[in-house]
């Protein structure tokens, strides 16, 4: 039977969101239907509410989230009811070319579940990423469930499904970080704190965290920043070369997302070092290089989706890293709060001194 419960719904590009009774259908085949215990308020849900993403509104917000299965549908084999889970939102298919060469965290037909979730006059709703975690309960693919140990804290697990993920990977799987390595993050919002945090895991020996707020700096070096750079003040580019014997960095991970501070990470890697792109960019910027630069500096340039995760492989392995006190996922917990305050959260996250507000069911 249908259940009724209360949802973040974003109307129309730049008004207020606002909390709403949504309509969560029983799953089908292949679905299951969470209850939610807790989600972190991502940028990504702020460019959905500002149409960034696209104008399907209106959207269900939500998505970086942790909870328990209450029901799955007919033919679901990954998870089964109470169950505590992380849900992700790239439930790979099996099948695609990516898929069948091994690879599926590149799985190129990810799905969500085919069912729509509604408001109470059967407007459909568009659920952040496939997900819509700011509500009581949501209805997801199954595969969008990944269980990981219940004893962990669902404010701190959640944050894997979206931005700690994507910074951890950027350094873990795209970068491929490592021992002896310079790393430089231009950009410690939460991503690029979480990049320093997953260099500071792969034991690279230097990590060099750029911002233009000594605040997030500050957080950098918490997390595990070897040198800080304040960007406002110095040129970045010359504070990586001098801070690596004046040849720059093995690795650069850019989680701005801008041409500007691209240039700035192409420029800071060494020879035949490696660029990685982990910041999003909106569809109108462009990016211009000396293409002879290109060819010369050598290396690779990268852009990581995702952190280039594959939830089922990496979602348990961090939460054990957590439990075991080797990865401080609490640390990007700034604050709690709770469902009416998102429109809040948003205020919070344009001044920049939150890593995560995450809402607590």
């Amino acid at each position: 039977m249908a259940q009724q419960v209360r949802g973040v719904i974003a109307r129309a590009k730049g008004e207020p969101v606002r909390i709403e009774t949504i309509v969560v259908p029983d799953p089908g085949p292949g679905e299951a239907v969470v209850k939610i215990q807790a989600c972190g308020v991502c940028h990504t849900d702020l460019h959905y509410r500002e149409g960034g993403i696209n104008d399907e509104f209106p959207f269900l917000l939500g998505h970086e989230a942790a909870g328990i299965v209450e029901a799955v549908g007919d033919d679901v084999t990954e998870v089964a009811p109470g169950d505590f889970v992380i849900l992700n939102w790239r439930a790979v298919c099996g099948q695609c070319r990516a898929c069948l060469r091994g690879r599926p965290q590149y799985c190129f037909d990810t799905h969500n579940a085919k069912q729509k979730m509604t408001l109470l006059d059967g407007t459909e709703l568009s659920p952040a990423l496939g997900i819509g975690a700011f509500a009581e309960k949501t209805l997801v693919a199954a595969g969008q469930c990944t269980k990981v140990d219940p004893e962990a804290s669902p404010a701190a697990a959640g944050l894997l499904g979206c931005g700690v993920m994507a910074g951890l990977g950027a350094a873990i799987n795209t970068g491929n970080v490592g021992r002896g390595d310079s790393v430089a993050v231009i950009g410690c919002g939460g991503v690029g704190a979480a990049a320093v945090t997953g260099a500071h895991l792969a034991g690279v020996s230097k990590i060099i965290a750029i911002d233009i707020d000594d605040k997030k700096l500050a957080t950098a070096k918490e997390l595990g920043a070897t040198h800080t750079v304040n960007s406002r003040s110095t040129d970045p580019v010359e504070a990586v070369r001098e801070l690596t014997g004046g040849f720059g960095a093995d690795v650069v991970i850019e989680a701005v997302g801008r041409p500007e501070t691209y240039k700035q990470a192409f420029y800071a890697r060494d020879l035949a070092g490696t660029v990685v792109l982990v910041g999003v960019p909106t569809p109108d910027m462009r990016l211009e290089l000396p293409l002879i630069d290109v060819f010369g500096r050598g290396g690779a340039l990268k852009s990581s989706w995702y952190g280039d995760c594959l939830p089922a492989r990496d979602f348990p392995m961090l939460i054990d890293l957590y439990r075991q006190g080797r990865l401080d996922l609490d640390a990007f917990v700034t604050e709690t709060i709770a469902l009416e305050d998102v429109e809040k959260a948003f205020e919070r996250m344009h001044h920049g001194d939150v890593l995560r507000s995450v809402v607590v069911f």
